[in-house]
């Protein structure tokens, strides 16, 4: 794995995002984590995942500066395969923690909605949904699950203001479960995660299923027309001009 990093301990897989600063991903990354969750759910022995990043990130999200220069079968390859990793740990029947360890917007708070439950550290962070200010036309499937946490109204009214909330925020308004130290971070999700394991291992995870069953539902039908819609606005020009900026704006804060 070039992007993640797999320990195992008591029965629970540690997995750590540490793709450059901010953890954004691109195709390859999208594919490791998607490995790594069909491996856990074959393997018996793993009762848990617990997901983190490093200290200041959990994940910005895509990876707009290496997508923007996709050609238009590497794009739809990442759409691909970005919504079939979205299937896999949506449907996935072990328990996951999200130990969000900073900043989780657009892409990153996606990967924290399809875990069971979410600890964010305290600090100044931010996590929400921002990709239509950006351009990015939000398909319906991640819409049911932002509503899935959220309930349909207010993921509308966030999802089309594009709202990036604060740890506290996101903590009321029901976004994350719980909220801790830096440093405490990982203690509690190892607390929540032997909450789980404590239950009969079959019981929950059966439970969890049939809780997800019309949410799996959403993410297992056809997603041709969503990948093309996507697309399309994708090379629209006006997309394309705020994608520029963004990025622009991203290489010269790291210069």
């Amino acid at each position: 794995m070039e992007y993640l990093k797999l320990d195992i301990s008591e029965h629970v897989a540690y997995v750590k995002m540490q793709r450059g600063k901010a953890n954004t991903l691109n195709l390859e990354m999208v594919c490791e984590l998607k490995e790594i969750l069909v491996r856990l759910q074959q393997n018996e022995t793993i009762g848990g995942m617990v997901l983190y990043g490093q200290e200041g990130f959990f994940s910005a999200g895509l990876d707009l500066v290496t997508l923007y220069d996709y050609d238009e079968h590497q794009i739809r390859t990442f759409w691909e395969s970005f919504l079939d990793l979205l299937k896999t740990f949506v449907s996935f029947p072990k328990p996951t923690i999200a130990a969000i360890s900073g900043h989780s917007p657009a892409g990153g708070c996606v990967l924290t909605l399809c875990c069971d439950y979410r600890i964010m550290a305290k600090g100044d962070f931010i996590i929400g949904m921002n990709e239509v200010p950006v351009g990015i036309i939000v398909p319906h499937n991640i819409f049911v699950l932002y509503s899935f946490w959220l309930g349909k109204a207010k993921a509308y009214r966030f999802l089309l203001a594009g709202e990036l909330l604060d740890p506290e925020r996101a903590l009321h308004e029901g976004l994350v479960d719980e909220l801790a130290p830096m440093n405490q971070l990982h203690h509690l999700a190892d607390k929540q995660m032997k909450k789980y394991l404590n239950f009969n291992w079959t019981t929950w995870q059966r439970s969890k299923q049939y809780m997800r069953k019309d949410l799996i539902a959403t993410f297992h039908q056809d997603v041709d027309e969503i990948i093309n819609d996507v697309l399309q606005q994708w090379w629209n020009p006006s997309t394309r001009a705020i994608l520029k900026t963004i990025i622009t704006n991203l290489q010269e804060q790291h210069q």
